[in-house]
């Protein structure tokens, strides 16, 4: 205990001004920190300002704003620690624009928070376009969040379930149907099971009056079930079907993978033709980089040309199926059988 009260006694004023805005960060502690931040700026030749400084000012802001009582204070104090930053010629990182753009967000900003992030570029992630995302979509500005997630989608970043279900939830208030249908499938495809709150967006859009208005009321059943086929067997893809009231509610599935609310037999799907392409591709591309003399381009092009044949058969790991024994080795019998 001694030790540990000399070692506080003996802290540098940079090295005692750290620990004392760490604290802050621990307690989220606002008030503590904006008068820590005016004794630095006020003794600049004893503290100097450096980026995680700056960084961990900006995150007790962002922590602090959920509070109404704190929430003014935060975001003024945010904005003019950011302008303090750029004035010391700081160059901000990720960390810093996504604590800014959340300032941004809570002033319903979106705008302000989108260029933010755009502006970190290809080191942007998930979080640094969560509040423009999320402020477009509170807004009710649904052109605009359809933009964050392109520009998102552009460079590879991933949504998840909260993104989804914004963006799911603005297209049902604005009614747009096809946007609806869009972020349903990603939804599908991308997170399976949901939670409750965004089986509640899904039920609200199939219990309003705006989902028995939209669908085809005539549609080609072969081509339906053609691509059906093409999608890996779980889904057609080509848009609302049918006219009239919906019923949607909740179910549970049977061990079997029956449906105990209506009955149905669910069923395997497989990869759908996007999916199996990108497959191929990736293992082409690792099979001809591993293998620096393979003739794996050519067997490809062979391919091509004998498209007619439904199977392929690598006899090599048929030779060597279940041969893992003392006395085991390429079975030249078992592929012979194979290909009879």
């Amino acid at each position: 205990m001694d030790k540990a009260k000399n070692k506080k006694k003996n802290l540098t004023p940079e090295g005692q001004f750290r620990l004392s805005l760490d604290n802050c960060s621990k307690t989220k502690d606002l008030s503590t920190a904006i008068s820590l931040y005016e004794s630095a700026i006020s003794e600049p030749s004893i503290i100097r300002l450096s980026n995680n400084h700056f960084n961990s000012f900006l995150y007790i802001c962002s922590n602090s704003f959920s509070d109404p009582s704190t929430k003014n204070d935060a975001i003024q104090f945010g904005f003019r620690v950011f302008e303090h930053m750029g004035s010391c010629n700081i160059t901000p990182n990720e960390a810093t624009v996504t604590a800014v753009a959340r300032l941004a967000a809570a002033t319903d900003d979106g705008d302000r928070a989108f260029e933010l992030a755009k502006g970190v570029g290809n080191c942007g992630k998930l979080r640094t376009y969560g509040p423009a995302l999320f402020c477009f979509c509170k807004m009710g500005e649904a052109d605009k969040a359809y933009q964050v997630e392109e520009h998102m989608r552009s460079l590879g970043l991933q949504l998840e379930e909260a993104e989804l279900a914004g963006l799911l939830k603005v297209s049902v208030e604005k009614e747009r149907e096809e946007k609806v249908y869009q972020y349903l499938h990603k939804l599908r495809m991308s997170i399976r099971s949901v939670s409750d709150t965004t089986a509640e967006i899904i039920q609200s859009w199939f219990g309003g009056e705006m989902a028995t208005k939209v669908g085809l009321s005539n549609w080609d059943m072969g081509q339906v079930k053609e691509t059906i086929l093409q999608n890996g067997g779980g889904w057609h893809g080509l848009g609302w079907l049918g006219k009239g009231k919906w019923l949607a509610q909740r179910s549970q599935i049977a061990p079997d993978g029956r449906c105990l609310t209506c009955g149905e037999q669910l069923v395997c799907v497989d990869i759908d033709r996007a999916e199996t392409e990108r497959f191929a591709e990736s293992v082409a591309s690792l099979a001809m980089e591993r293998e620096v003399h393979s003739n794996f381009k050519e067997f490809q092009d062979w391919l091509e040309k004998h498209s007619d044949y439904d199977a392929v058969v690598d006899a090599a790991n048929v030779g060597l199926f279940q041969q893992n024994f003392a006395e085991g080795g390429f079975s030249i019998a078992q592929s012979s059988l194979l290909l009879l």
